[in-house]
């Protein structure tokens, strides 16, 4: 089974935290569609007849897409792709996006699965992020878009952020909980170095992120899940029975992809590739018939890490046979090594040969999966 991914770099403005690949510039949009339209064909031998089990809108924002480029786009993929049966197609769309008319056109589409980037139900949280919603939209977008047919839904939170105390996490939970949302997915702020808000913490214009409060966040944020019965398959991503997200999932699994649009990473198996992060050479590039990229062919290193990294973070844990068979008794052997330090200190723990992290590891995921890397 094999991935499709589709970047869609607009926005109508700038949420402060954000490092993605987007241009607030609509200038280009419609040239920008044609062109996606015409990668997807360039593209279509990458996944060799691969099957094509779901299809990802991100972004950027691709709820500003119309209904005539969302069915033009999956219709060209149904017919220069394999599309296995009926495949998890998710869009990604900001709540103040999804007007009851946004809402029927979509419904109209193969689009079956919406994410929705509500990030917080307080107000103060989404003037810190500049976001472009209210709380009372991000709320009314979903009770429609369940309204008009979309069961499948998957919301964003953010946690750590100044704005946002205790009782507002375990508020922002509770809200989504109620409102019946089979899938749900909670990060931390992070503060990367190109976004607006690092420029902030420099100037002394926004606190610097609280790490205890993150660490008080995501403690609020096992408790609350595990009390609603979600399921923390992810470290980051919680869901209902069988609600998990197959797209996500498949990157975890190390699955194959193709990811088409400014920015966009592909995967093979044996090689990663990733587009130009420029829309107009993107466009050119692609109207004279070349693909913008990058590639590397990775070694048995990278992908020992990789496999790490995802594999570490889920619910399925690490494999060790896995390990052992795609690597080497040597790099297994290595493996065994690094983790016992992990185990005695119960942050890893040990079952039916595999290596699952503790609530306490996750908490430090990041650190235990780079110590383990060769």
């Amino acid at each position: 089974m094999a991935g499709i991914y589709l970047h869609i770099p607009f926005c109508k403005q700038a949420c402060y935290y954000c490092d993605f690949h987007f241009s607030t510039s609509m200038k280009m949009k419609e040239d920008f569609t044609e062109v996606l339209l015409k990668e997807l064909i360039l593209q279509r031998d990458y996944l060799k007849d691969e099957a094509i089990n779901t299809v990802y809108f991100g972004g950027g924002t691709p709820s500003l897409l119309s209904y005539d480029d969302i069915s033009e786009l999956l219709d060209t993929i149904y017919m220069n792709y394999n599309v296995n049966g009926i495949p998890e197609i998710t869009l990604e769309a900001n709540p103040d996006d999804l007007s009851n008319k946004k809402l029927k056109e979509l419904s109209k589409t193969k689009v079956n699965r919406l994410s929705i980037g509500v990030q917080s139900f307080d107000d103060k949280d989404l003037r810190f992020m500049n976001r472009a919603h209210t709380a009372n939209e991000a709320e009314n977008c979903i009770k429609n878009a369940q309204d008009i047919g979309f069961e499948n839904l998957t919301a964003d939170l953010i946690y750590g952020t100044p704005t946002l105390s205790d009782e507002q996490w375990k508020s922002n939970l509770n809200k989504l909980n109620s409102l019946d949302i089979p899938h749900l997915s909670c990060y931390c702020l992070t503060v990367e170095s190109k976004t607006a808000l690092a420029d902030f913490i420099r100037k002394g214009k926004a606190p610097d992120v609280d790490e205890q409060k993150s660490a008080t966040h995501f403690e609020i944020m096992l408790e609350e899940m595990d009390k609603y019965g979600y399921d923390q398959y992810e470290i980051s991503n919680f869901c209902k029975e069988g609600k998990f997200s197959e797209h996500n999932t498949a990157y975890w699994f190390g699955e194959k992809y193709l990811g088409l649009g400014p920015s966009a990473h592909s995967y093979n198996g044996t090689t990663r590739q990733w587009n130009v992060s420029n829309n107009p050479l993107y466009i050119k590039s692609i109207n004279e018939n070349k693909i913008p990229y990058e590639i590397e062919t990775l070694t048995n290193e990278q992908r020992f890490n990789e496999y790490i990294l995802t594999s570490l973070r889920t619910k399925w844990g690490t494999d060790i046979n896995k390990v052992e068979k795609d690597f080497g008794t040597e790099d297994k052997e290595t493996l065994m090594n690094q983790v016992m330090n992990y185990l005695e200190r119960g942050l890893i723990i040990k079952k039916d040969n595999h290596f699952f992290l503790t609530n306490k590891g996750k908490l430090i995921a990041d650190t235990i999966t780079s110590d383990l890397f060769l």
